[in-house]
């Protein structure tokens, strides 16, 4: 299949139907405009910045790329509404939405010009993304890093399901890292894929060198969903995630867990690079990379990789 033939690359007019997640603390400017010079759409990750500082992000993508870049909004974010407002401000052409009601914000989106797709762990949502207005739908796996779904619901379930249940493009997420596994989603239907862990090694990730080490050292099983009482979330093994397992063994408050995880968990670790202490969100393909390399690298053996398994799917 040759770049710019499917419903996904003209959407947002890119070379190759390969997303780029935005990622909390890892995805800022550098690598969203390293991806999207590469052909593929890279995405800021606002669920970590204060308004002010999306909005430089935003400005300094502008000026190292030329081409289609977008914004993921997680909507619970308590500072959602100026994030829209700064990404309408500033003409973002695309916005990815997750973790909330895609009905809120779609509407007013897309009165300004700007394509919407939500993430969706279901296809009863991806139903609702699509009567809210939604362009395309993310179908993410239970093999996702960061904040998951309760329904469990692994790629190779949930891709051909929403599939079924909508007619908007979807594009599969969760587990994907290889060209292998890209094709794989689309042969279930799915018209592009959005890649997370592979990229949070890139050399542009903010992710710090610890965190990103500590991926490459990641084995099959170093990875678990937890948090399930609040929000699930797939991160790395260490001390902080057994300080909130036995937290959650012992029957503890929903406060006292929150009272953990207010801490600033999540930028300690992947940030800041305290790979016991901190929150390491990163997804169970993390045990497949092996190598921190430049972005446009990983989009283009992406790529090769993808048209290799197309010629050859059963090597």
């Amino acid at each position: 299949m040759p770049p710019l033939t499917n419903k996904i690359s003209k959407l947002f007019d890119i070379k190759y139907p390969i997303i780029q997640a935005g990622m909390v603390w890892v995805s800022g400017w550098r690598l969203a405009s390293a991806v999207s010079n590469a052909g593929g759409l890279g995405l800021i990750g606002s669920g970590s910045m204060y308004p002010h500082v999306l909005k430089q992000h935003i400005q300094k993508c502008k000026a190292a790329t030329s081409n289609c870049f977008g914004v993921n909004i997680p909507l619970l974010y308590p500072n959602a509404a100026e994030h829209i407002q700064i990404i309408i401000d500033e003409k973002v052409p695309v916005v990815f939405t997750s973790a909330g009601n895609p009905a809120t914000w779609t509407g007013y989106l897309k009165q300004h010009g700007i394509k919407v797709v939500h993430v969706v762990s279901s296809s009863k949502f991806a139903v609702k993304a699509q009567h809210a207005g939604c362009d395309a739908v993310v179908a993410e796996g239970f093999e996702a890093g960061g904040h998951n779904g309760r329904e469990e619901t692994t790629t190779l379930v949930l891709t051909p399901a929403v599939c079924d249940a909508v007619s908007i493009p979807v594009i599969s997420a969760g587990g994907i890292a290889t060209g292998r596994q890209m094709l794989a989603a689309m042969v279930l239907g799915a018209q592009g894929v959005q890649v997370g862990s592979r990229f949070v090694t890139s050399n542009e990730s903010s992710a710090h060198l610890q965190f990103k080490q500590a991926i490459l050292n990641a084995n099959e099983g170093d990875t678990i969903v937890s948090l399930k009482q609040l929000t699930p979330v797939r991160l790395l093994k260490n001390n902080f995630y057994k300080e909130v397992q036995q937290a959650e063994v012992s029957g503890v408050p929903i406060k006292t867990l929150q009272n953990l995880l207010g801490k600033g968990r999540a930028k300690k670790g992947m940030f800041e690079g305290d790979v016991e202490n901190g929150e390491l969100e990163i997804g169970q393909v993390s045990a497949m990379i092996k190598a921190i390399e430049p972005a446009s690298i990983i989009l283009a053996s992406l790529w090769d990789e993808f048209e290799l398994a197309l010629q050859h799917p059963l090597k």
